[in-house]
């Protein structure tokens, strides 16, 4: 008799703990995160080249998800731009570089990986400035503007530039994403010419005598390539 209140005991405690196990596993889902390289191109600046004769661009863009909200980041690009006015044209052309992170704040729902971010850059560009053409102003107009269409260029110039990021992405097909993002620059150091400023620096775009802020938006389409996979859980709301 004693053996048989024993062996019940035992049972009744077995099924206490199976069903204390499946309770636990109810509040709460698991599901995988994809980790990976994220390779894209900023389509803005490919629809600026179509539709502005002043302008030719391309930049290139990755990221690497470290952690489960933190993003190592990079932009190379290569940007032509005249200044074309009434009194001045000049044309800027150069490559430039950018890396940083991005920070994402938004809490996805379970299965998606959107994201919504926030970032930081260090730039750098190196590039050629070529003045074409400029007006010598009169004090009056007695005489014709005097125009002056000889060429000067200056070669091997650089700049350097922090930048503030944000933007979101969003799956819109398995793997494949669409973004849009804005930013805000401040310049931290360019090559002084002589008699000559540049008005357009490749990666931070147009510069001000006021201002050392300048701004830049666009928009994306990207790719993520997997490289591996993390099991996540989250709780569900009993309520």
């Amino acid at each position: 008799m004693k053996m048989k209140h024993i062996s019940i005991y035992i049972i009744s405690s077995f099924l206490f703990l199976s069903q204390m196990s499946f309770a636990q596993t109810q509040d709460s889902i698991t599901y995988k995160e994809r980790y990976g390289l994220t390779l894209g191109v900023d389509l803005s600046k490919l629809g600026r080249s179509f539709l502005d004769d002043d302008y030719e661009g391309l930049e290139i863009f990755g990221d690497y998800r470290l952690t489960k909200d933190l993003y190592i980041a990079a932009e190379i690009g290569n940007e032509e731009y005249t200044y074309n006015e009434k009194n001045l044209v000049s044309t800027a052309d150069g490559s430039y570089i950018k890396a940083g992170v991005n920070y994402n704040v938004y809490q996805n729902w379970i299965g998606m990986q959107n994201i919504i971010y926030v970032g930081g850059r260090v730039g750098f560009s190196s590039f050629n400035q070529t003045l074409k053409e400029y007006t010598i102003s009169a004090s009056q107009n007695y005489f014709d503007p005097d125009v002056r269409v000889d060429e000067k260029k200056f070669d091997n110039l650089t700049a350097t530039w922090v930048e503030l990021k944000a933007g979101l992405r969003v799956e819109v097909l398995r793997n494949l994403y669409l973004g849009a993002h804005v930013q805000l620059k401040v310049g931290v150091s360019s090559t002084e010419l002589h008699n000559f400023d540049n008005l357009y620096i490749p990666g931070f775009h147009r510069t001000y005598d006021s201002s050392s802020i300048g701004a830049g938006w666009g928009y994306s389409i990207s790719y993520l390539i997997p490289l591996f996979t993390k099991t996540k859980s989250q709780k569900i709301d009993s309520d």
